[in-house]
């Protein structure tokens, strides 16, 4: 007895475990599946528009292969659907416009029944800015010059640049609207030897285009100016000379000749003076010649005076030699003739 309810208790066992193993596959594939998401983009530009023709990729994470692809409609809109639940990577592959950059890569959760909105903005391209420094009169490149460059509104960062031996210096632009970016460009440096350029240049970056701001220096002016000093000049100290001034040689007037300084017939002086000559009516000679006509004048009058006393004593003696034939003896006498003269025996 005890025997025979040991074996129906070992083939229920049996049983009972060959039926779960059996029954318990079918039960989990009956299992309702997870219900798939959507993942939904939208493609603009920093100035709202939307953009057609961008392509995208949803990229597997887990072994980074391609699970959808698509481009952007009229309205600017790419939609994936039926997305299994997950993490992916959106990659950009296409802009669609040839203004726009790529937007960086971005990671979406997909979740069941719902749907994974992504908007995507497209930066604008950089302008491409050229910068020409030149000799403002021979148009010579210049080297050296720093040039900063700022946006017009005051903000941002500053870009610096330097020209180079050709004069030239490149750099790229943010640009933030379709119409275009204002910037100012300013130098601070000016190259050796020339003047600083003080006006800014007015600059308009495209998306996409190059553009060329161009300044230009003068040479400084090395001469000495002319305006005269702001402080009063400064007297030079007088230079006293080493050696004492030679005096001017003077010509001695010449001596006069004879003919000058003597007459055949002397004038006896008189006591009447010389009336002075008006004035104006000999040519100014200067002092020396007054002083010499002086001295010649008294040399003169000496002259004639000794001729005039010659004269008389000549006269005198002629008187005393003529005989006195005539005169009384006594008038002989008188006069100094002694009592024989003019007697013959």
């Amino acid at each position: 007895m005890r025997a025979t309810r040991r074996t129906a208790a070992t083939v229920a066992a049996t049983t009972l475990a060959t039926s779960s193993l059996i029954w318990a596959p079918t039960a989990f594939a009956n299992a309702p599946e997870i219900p798939p998401g959507a993942v939904e983009i939208t493609k603009k530009d920093p100035d709202g528009a939307l953009l057609a023709g961008a392509a995208f990729s949803l990229l597997d994470t887990l072994n980074g292969s391609k699970a959808l692809t698509g481009k952007t409609n009229a309205d600017g809109i790419l939609r994936f659907e039926n997305v299994h639940p997950g993490t992916y990577r959106l990659k950009e592959t296409d802009s669609g416009s040839p203004l726009h950059d790529l937007a960086p890569d971005q990671d979406v959760i997909v979740t069941p029944e719902h749907t994974a909105k992504v908007t995507i903005i497209d930066a604008f391209k950089p302008a491409e800015l050229l910068v020409k420094k030149t000799d403002r009169k021979t148009g010579r490149p210049l080297a050296g010059a720093v040039i900063n460059i700022t946006l017009a509104t005051g903000t941002g960062n500053v870009i610096t640049l330097t020209t180079g031996k050709d004069g030239t210096a490149i750099t790229k632009l943010p640009v933030s609207s379709r119409k275009g970016t204002a910037y100012t460009g300013t130098e601070t440096k000016a190259p050796a030897g020339y003047e600083l350029d003080t006006t800014p240049a007015k600059i308009t970056a495209k998306p996409a285009e190059k553009t060329t701001a161009t300044f230009t220096n003068t040479k400084k002016d090395t001469t000495p100016p002319t305006t005269p000093p702001t402080t009063p000049p400064t007297m030079p100290l007088p230079v006293i000379p080493t050696t004492p001034p030679t005096a001017p040689a003077t010509t001695p007037p010449a001596t006069p000749t004879p003919s000058q300084s003597t007459s055949t017939a002397p004038v006896p002086p008189t006591n009447t003076p010389s009336t002075p000559p008006s004035k104006g009516s000999l040519a100014h000679t200067g002092a020396d010649s007054n002083t010499w006509l002086l001295a010649a004048g008294g040399l003169l009058i000496a002259v004639g005076g000794g001729g005039l006393i010659a004269a008389r004593r000549k006269k005198t003696e002629d008187e005393a030699e003529t005989p006195t034939a005539g005169r009384p003896e006594g008038t002989a006498r008188r006069q100094g003739a002694s009592p024989g003269i003019g007697k013959r025996t």
